[in-house]
């Protein structure tokens, strides 16, 4: 006997003589609790890596991540074009010894999930039928096959694909991966003779609680003893004696508490529900269920009501994965995850199959609204199996609170005809959807425009309840355009809220792969989250978590005039804003803090009183300015909620960008010369410390010369956005500085050039001055739709180390995704992660992009360093060009192109497309225009430039 089992039958035979006078259901583990405490059982695979010999497999596992069978993605016959996959088996083994004294009592054996069909045999004997599903808990008795008092010898058969063809259509022929194997875990159950073998509660917000229940060999004269205990609280409850039918297999019983606290996503109040079976004094089995206190109503026309407040759902669709383990997961990874999507600020999440019970069971206690899915990727089970499985997702899950909605497959994957059974087993009589269908009062159409209008939306009648939109292969549109999309949908009254896909990019470690790349996720099949495969944060995470904060501030620039007051809306269901904090922060940076490695400095913080403010109320908060605030130089403000979790922090600049720039450009006060000449091709600035020379044809930048050599910044200004060519030029020679002025035609009016005698560099742009002059261009001289705006210049990539910065970030932004983004000062090194394929080196925020509000920046190099700022407000810089993935499929569109050059400063830029084109998207996804009148004084461009080494 290997070690692993004979632990495994010590500890299972010691655990039946200490618990044989228990009257609760034992639960005894065969398999490990998950893959991270794995039970080794004996192993064959009938085909594919490590096949046709039998060894050792861990349990729960998937074969394939433990070097077993193949690989294999379900969109095998569409986009990879391959052949029909292996239809590899798995023949497993176990021994285990079961006490003698076990004879007189009930004992199941119970999978937690297997893939896909699965024979179950006890010393050589048929445990049941075949089950067929992959994605389900499924139980047989086996109490007439054990020997008790010696071994046992437990053998089963795993199809990786099954024999029903309606279960490979609903489950393998899908957008996930297919893999085989026991991979959650595999336990006994052992009851009294006499036991409760199921609980299905309804618990009302009043603290009425009506429960069916299955009962086995009662006998006459026994009652149920009903109790409930609060989880995390001492409160105490009255104990409810309640009959019992002799001989019945079936009651439902009902009991009612005072004082109870309800269960909603903000105040996930749980309680454990004790029911005893006793007769003449004598406890027969007592059963322990979490359950939790709160009323849904569901009315068409109208929407969705929990505990008699109508709900908007901020969700996202989830799959249960782990990149080195599969679908075998633990409570860890669980919780993990429910942490990640409430510190999104989300409330509700969705997902293509059952979870785990350890993730609704996260789902319960942390605060969720869980729509729980029978698998069924566009095709659906026949009418057998698919009432066999319902059944089995809802006894499972049924007394989960977090459970509001059963789904019914999805996008095409439901079978009219088993609708029904979802209510048969669940008393709670939830509704039941069809995701993606206009179907029975509820219209959960995928991926709608933003103009989606007509029935749906505009004159619609059905609830609006999108169970996807804002798709986010490569990180394209979870954040970008989603606060349009949301602003917009919010205004219909019925309007429940939406589901974004998805939180994981799903790549997997191919042990069957060697090399630098271990990562897989099927080029841009499964790259489509908000977070990467270990829960990496992309930029989207934190765009999300502002869109969808439940405190709201109205926007408000901070001037001179600050009186310490905002606006801010409750976007809560249940929670006054009172009951949570808010704390402010003034932060002020030193003179040099782009120069060193200097942090911003904290000079004054105090609390924020909230008022009352209820959900969907607007009201003013005020803090008392301290009297250095204006010494200060950006403003903080982090609210977090009653459970200490955060809810956002948001920045604003206290004084505007010539402050910053004066500040922050460090200058000297010398006698240094500084000269200015020209010859036929060249206007030369030069000072002691840099040289700059520029085409005399172009007005371009030709070369930059500091005390160090040369200076690769070059190639620039060209116009972005617009069409220029230099009319004219004229300099000016004074003491401490030279001049030198471009005059364009077109949509540049002029670019002054002027160089300081200690070698500070300023460039004053004007653009579309009189843009009514075509000068001789072929159209306007700037485009009708703009993208892209600005001037742009050449640096190389190489030899870049990182950068430090004032602005918003840390991450890149696009047009439609700018929010998630906060001012301040940030540094960050360089990186090329590409994210959605960069899975063995994922680095975040990414390096390159463009950067929003960029007041000052030290971008640093091997071959030194330099320094740029703005004047103005609102300028983005965009610093080199992202990495194109390179294994995507046709049809993503992983990033809108950029402009010429490397580094950029842009009043436009481009936004992201999502899953559809950017005509489908808001306002803010739309390219702009503008409209320039004779006498108008133009749009300036200041910019200061250090190219000394100091």
């Amino acid at each position: 006997m290997k070690p692993k089992q004979l632990f495994s039958f010590f500890a299972f035979t010691l655990l039946g003589y200490l618990t044989t006078f228990s009257q609760e259901t034992e639960k005894i583990f065969l398999s490990g609790k998950d893959f991270k405490h794995p039970v080794s059982w004996d192993f064959m695979c009938t085909d594919g890596n490590n096949s046709k010999k039998w060894t050792t497999i861990n349990v729960p596992s998937n074969w394939e991540l433990e070097g077993f069978g193949t690989y294999t993605y379900g969109r095998w016959y569409k986009e990879l074009n391959e052949k029909e996959p292996s239809k590899e088996e798995g023949f497993y083994k176990y021994k285990f010894n079961v006490p003698v004294n076990y004879k007189d009592k009930n004992v199941t054996i119970i999978f937690g999930g297997a893939m896909t069909d699965t024979e179950v045999k006890i010393n050589g004997k048929l445990a049941g039928e075949k089950h067929q599903g992959g994605f389900y808990e499924f139980i047989f008795d086996i109490t007439s096959l054990l020997n008790y008092g010696s071994e046992n010898v437990l053998e089963v058969h795993v199809w990786k694909h099954s024999s029903n063809n309606t279960v490979n259509n609903a489950e393998r022929k899908t957008d996930w991966w297919l893999f085989g194997g026991i991979y959650r875990p595999v336990w006994l159950e052992v009851s009294p003779k006499t036991f409760i073998k199921h609980v299905a509660v309804d618990a009302k917000m009043d603290g009425t609680l009506s429960a069916d229940l299955e009962l086995v060999n009662i006998p006459k004269n026994t009652k149920i003893e009903a109790s409930i205990t609060p989880i995390g609280s001492n409160e105490t409850f009255e104990t409810i004696a309640i009959p019992v039918e002799s001989k019945t297999s079936k009651q439902n019983i009902k009991a009612k508490w005072n004082n109870i606290k309800t269960w909603d996503p903000e105040s996930p109040n749980m309680y454990t529900l004790h029911l005893s079976l006793k007769n003449n004094g004598k406890t027969l089995h007592t059963s322990k269920t979490k359950i939790g206190f709160r009323t849904i109503e569901f009315l068409k026309k109208d929407g969705i009501y929990v505990n008699g407040k109508k709900i908007i759902m901020k969700g996202i669709n989830r799959h249960t994965i782990w990149p080195e383990s599969g679908r075998s997961t633990d409570k860890a990874i669980s919780i993990l995850d429910v942490n990640l999507l409430k510190d999104m600020n989300m409330n509700a999440v969705r997902g293509h199959y059952p979870p785990d019970t350890h993730f609704l069971e996260a789902c319960d206690s942390l605060g969720l609204f869980v729509l729980n899915e029978l698998a069924g990727w566009q095709n659906g089970y026949d009418t057998k199996t698919g009432t066999k499985l319902i059944m089995e997702t809802v006894q499972r899950d049924v007394n989960h609170p977090s459970v509001i909605i059963w789904d019914h497959g999805n996008e095409g994957g439901w079978n009219y005809d088993i609708d029904h059974v979802f209510h048969q087993y669940d008393p709670q009589k939830r509704i039941v959807i069809h995701p993606w269908s206009d179907f029975n009062g509820w219209d959960t159409h995928h991926y709608p425009t933003y103009l989606t209008g007509m029935h749906r939306f505009n004159n619609g009648e059905n609830v609006f309840l999108p169970t996807e939109f804002m798709h986010g292969t490569y990180d394209n549109g979870i954040g970008a355009g989603l606060d349009d999309f949301w602003t917009r949908y919010k205004q219909s009254p019925l309007f429940a809220g939406g589901f974004m896909w998805a939180m994981l990019d799903e790549a997997v470690l191919r042990s069957d792969w060697t090399g630098k790349e271990k990562y897989d996720s099927k080029g841009s099949l499964a790259a489509d989250g908000v977070l990467g495969p270990h829960r990496e944060k992309e930029g989207s995470f934190y765009t999300v978590k502002e869109v969808w904060s439940p405190i709201q501030f109205q926007p408000k620039m901070v001037t001179s005039t600050f009186d310490g007051s905002f606006f801010i809306s409750n976007d809560y269901i249940y929670t006054n804003l009172n009951e949570c904090k808010m704390e402010y922060r003034v932060l002020k940076i030193n003179t040099n803090s782009l120069y060193t490695d200097s942090k911003a400095e904290i000079i004054d913080s105090n609390n924020i009183e909230i008022p009352n403010i209820e959900p969907n109320e607007t009201r003013k908060i005020k803090f008392n300015l301290p009297t250095n605030f204006f010494e200060g130089d950006y403003l903080e403000i982090t609210a977090t909620d009653k459970h200490g979790r955060e809810i956002y922090t948001w920045s604003w600049p206290i004084h505007r960008a010539p402050y910053f720039a004066e500040k922050l450009l460090q200058k000297e006060t010398s006698n240094k010369t500084v000269s200015i000449s020209k010859t036929n091709d060249a206007i030369i600035l030069t000072s002691e410390t840099v040289k700059v020379i520029f085409s005399a044809s172009t007005g371009e930048i030709t070369s930059i010369e500091n005390n160090k050599g040369i200076v690769p910044f070059n190639n620039g200004p060209k116009p972005v956005g617009m069409k220029a060519k230099l009319k004219d030029i004229s300099t000016e020679q004074n003491k401490n500085y030279v001049v030198c002025k471009f005059n364009y035609y077109g949509g540049i009016d002029s670019i002054t050039w002027t160089l300081y005698n200690d070698g500070r560099l300023k460039m004053n742009a004007i653009f579309l001055k009189d843009a009514g002059r075509n000068d001789g261009f072929d159209g306007a001289s700037f485009e009708d739709k703009i993208n892209q705006f600005g001037l742009t210049f050449n640096f190389p990539e190489d030899g870049v180390e990182g950068m430090k910065w004032l602005g918003n970030g840390p991450y890149h932004v696009w047009k439609n995704r700018i929010k998630g983004t906060t001012f301040g000062l940030w540094e960050k090194d360089y990186n090329t992660t590409i994210t959605g394929e960069s899975f063995e080196n994922l680095v975040y925020p990414e390096f390159k992009g463009y950067h929003a509000n960029f007041i000052g920046g030290n971008l640093k190099t091997k071959n030194g360093n330099i320094k740029f700022f703005s004047e103005n407000d609102k300028l983005f810089l965009r610093l080199f060009t992202p990495d194109l993935p390179k294994n995507g499929f046709p049809g993503t569109y992983p990033q809108p192109a950029f402009p010429e050059g490397n580094i950029s400063f842009m009043y436009e830029i481009p936004a992201m497309r999502a899953f559809k084109p950017l005509e489908h998207q808001g306002p803010e996804s739309q390219p702009t225009n503008i409209r320039i009148k004779s006498g108008d004084d133009g749009i300036p461009m200041i910019l200061w430039f250090d190219f000394t080494e100091k």
